[in-house]
């Protein structure tokens, strides 16, 4: 995730994301850098990649999901992440059950990314 700073400087960092419901999530925390800077300029550049060499660039908009259903929200993302559809879901070195894992993401102050996605390019 590309953001840019109040300087106009890019300034990246490592995300994971994920497909639900035909959207693109990510997941956050309100103290970080990234989500003040998107919440400053909703606009971001997603750079993804795999292991065969193929790679796209994404020039999204980002709306940040925080209301009172974001820890539930982290939840359906988080098991998309880790191929984990129902049981507990290992995070950390721990397996959390769906209420402790709620929780986690209520004390952690955990929020959703959306992207938006309105230009795509890359190779594959």
């Amino acid at each position: 995730m590309i953001t840019v700073s109040n300087e106009g400087v890019a300034k990246p960092s490592r995300v994971s994301v994920a497909l639900l419901d035909g959207k693109l999530w990510s997941s956050g925390t309100q103290g970080r850098v990234r989500t003040k800077r998107l919440r400053r300029d909703p606009r971001c550049t997603l750079f993804v990649f795999d292991s065969e060499s193929a790679w796209r660039g994404l020039e999204t908009t980002v709306t940040i999901l925080d209301g009172p259903d974001a820890p539930q929200q982290n939840l359906r993302l988080f098991r998309e992440m880790l191929g984990t559809p129902t049981g507990p879901l290992s995070w950390f070195g721990r397996d959390f059950s769906d209420e402790e894992f709620i929780q986690a993401m209520i004390d952690q102050e955990r929020l959703v990314y959306e992207f938006e996605v309105h230009r795509s390019y890359g190779l594959g």
